[in-house]
């Protein structure tokens, strides 16, 4: 059933009743983390049993997220977060009408392409993409997907995602220049943990530097204190990525630098931005991740709170920046007709909530990221997200 939401008004998960916190499974979704609202998101209107009313001045924009079970909360969350795109903007060019994937993502993918919607955005995860493209690509509507995954982008489907690759890649980059040379990696089990260690292979080649050890574990604290303690013992390294959740890497660094005399430096990932444990953590002082900007994020969420009584999921943002991406190019977009996916490869960029970002010819974003430490208890960025990305 749909919802419209008027103007005027991130894999398969290990953890799913956690879907904002960061890490969802072996199967590799990821969901960037804040501390779960405390309380949940304010409910989006009721969805109308009627059919849409015929709109002769609006785009129809079809909004695709999960608004019960365990991801209720997340798929919520996004969808109050564009509205308040729309209203902040006091847009009056879009309809925005949501379609609730718990019912079956086949059933809402269907129904939106019947409804007349000329974009989609969504789905949350990577694995239920093929399914809204199967209904998506015969109209010729894209797919503009919360997915972290760049391997389900295509010609019409962009991904928009946080992706753990790019975060890897800045924060090798800039460890780098600060002298580490020798890499090793605790990698989980599964499909996360590949394209981990994938990532900083590619980062290394590009770069320089060596990868001289690499350990796998499945996901618990026994296990990756396990490996933590068997790259200790091998050593031979200066640098570690720990490629896991805050608290693994929490974990995970209290067994490498046990000793104060050899510490290691430790990079993290994207999973680790809005994480307040990480500086409370003596043994991840001087640890390194990079991540979208919070410049923007605090007056985000305090609207969003303002408006909806609630903290926002980091997530949310996504759909926020989805609405502004719309709505620029719908500047030079007649109501009725095909979405113009080629505005989308603008090689300047975009500017969100999240900071610059664009698509690249393949349909995978590509984002500026900020480089972060750990740093005498607090987390600070070191080296700043570029404004833009220069046309």
């Amino acid at each position: 059933m749909a919802a419209s939401v008027a103007a005027g008004r991130y894999l398969r998960a290990r953890n799913m009743a956690l879907a904002g916190a960061a890490l969802m499974a072996a199967g590799c979704a990821v969901v960037p983390k804040t501390a779960p609202p405390p309380t949940a998101p304010a409910p989006a209107p009721e969805p109308s049993a009627t059919a849409l009313p015929t709109d002769t001045g609006r785009h129809r924009i079809a909004l695709l997220v999960p608004l019960a079970g365990d991801t209720a909360p997340v798929g919520q969350s996004i969808a109050n977060a564009t509205t308040m795109a729309l209203l902040d903007t006091s847009a009056d060019n879009l309809r925005i009408t949501t379609y609730d994937t718990s019912e079956g993502i086949a059933t809402a993918a269907r129904k939106a392409i019947a409804d007349g919607n000329k974009l989609i955005l969504g789905p949350l995860t990577a694995d239920a993409v093929p399914t809204v493209q199967a209904a998506a690509r015969p109209a010729n509507v894209p797919v503009i997907a919360f997915a972290n995954d760049a391997s389900v982008a295509s010609a019409d489907v962009f991904v928009i995602g946080h992706l753990p690759e790019q975060s890897i890649r800045r924060s090798v980059a800039y460890a780098r220049g600060k002298g580490a040379a020798k890499f090793a990696v605790l990698a989980p089990e599964g499909d996360y943990g590949t394209r981990a260690l994938s990532a900083l292979e590619n980062a290394l080649r590009d770069y320089g530097g060596a990868l001289v050890r690499k350990e796998s574990y499945a996901r618990g604290n026994t296990s990756i204190v396990s490996a933590a303690s068997r790259l200790r013992a091998a050593g031979g390294y200066d640098t570690v990525l720990v490629a896991d959740s805050p608290r693994l890497g929490i974990d995970a660094a209290g067994e490498l630098n046990k000793s104060a005399r050899n510490r290691t430096r430790i990079l993290g990932t994207e999973l680790w931005s809005g994480d307040s444990t990480l500086a409370r953590t003596p043994a991840l002082n001087g640890a390194l991740f990079s991540a979208v900007s919070d410049q923007r994020y605090k007056r985000f969420a305090d609207s969003y709170a303002a408006r909806f009584g609630s903290q926002p999921y980091r997530v949310a943002t996504l759909g926020y920046d989805a609405v502004l991406l719309t709505l620029r190019v719908a500047r030079d977009w007649k109501v009725g007709s095909p979405f113009p996916r080629k505005a989308l490869y603008d090689k300047g960029g975009f500017l969100g909530v999240d900071g610059a970002f664009r698509f690249m010819p393949n349909g995978v974003i590509e984002r500026a990221l900020e480089v972060r430490e750990v740093k005498a208890g607090e987390v600070v960025a070191v080296d700043p997200a570029p404004a833009g990305f220069g046309g």
